[in-house]
């Protein structure tokens, strides 16, 4: 058996139609200090994160306390907006998205959409030893979604750094638990 944890990326900087890939803001830099606390007793393990910046700098904390490269994983990455949408208009579109399944997604803005789930819980359920593993919002639904056999999108409000934690047995995914929970801004 193995054992995921998936952290949420601690509050960033600015939103979703704002800036493609925002840096935490101070918050978030605490909310990572904090989840490092949380999960230090656990390691080392392997620490793994989304490429954009918010992940990185909520898996650096942890990751230096346990000496650890960052590994970049593109699959565990953000729900990208689909092409022609502006910067302005991705918030109006991920709430639209969010609100139904990924059969609906795909029907609306392209089958790559439940390609893109079925890759980010490949990934996961492809770690053979423990890992902690930096990711976002949409990302982490859809790997509980996966293993709950669900197709919504929204499963789970799951907070910044909030820690949900899967085990992978003969490849299978199993949600052991749900990261806390808050009414999540997408902004």
């Amino acid at each position: 058996m193995t054992r995921v944890y998936m952290v949420r990326h601690g509050r960033a900087a600015a939103g979703w139609d704002v800036d493609p890939d925002p840096a935490l803001d101070e918050l978030g830099r605490q909310q990572a200090l904090v989840v490092a606390s949380k999960l230090s007793s656990l390691g080392p393990l392997p620490v793994v994160s989304s490429p954009l910046l918010r992940c990185q700098q909520t898996a650096f904390p942890l990751a230096t306390a346990w000496k650890k490269d960052v590994a970049i994983e593109p699959r565990v990455g953000e729900i990208p907006s689909p092409d022609g949408v502006a910067l302005e208009d991705r918030v109006t579109w991920l709430r639209e998205i969010m609100a139904g399944t990924w059969t609906q997604a795909a029907e609306r803005s392209g089958a790559h959409y439940v390609a893109y789930r079925d890759a980010i819980a490949e990934c996961v359920a492809s770690h053979r030893t423990d890992t902690v593993i930096f990711s976002h919002f949409v990302a982490i639904n859809a790997v509980i979604g996966a293993a709950q056999g669900r197709d919504d999108v929204l499963v789970a409000s799951l907070d910044n750094c909030s820690v949900t934690t899967f085990d992978i047995i003969d490849g299978r995914l199993s949600v052991v638990e749900i990261g806390g929970e808050a009414d999540t801004l997408i902004r």
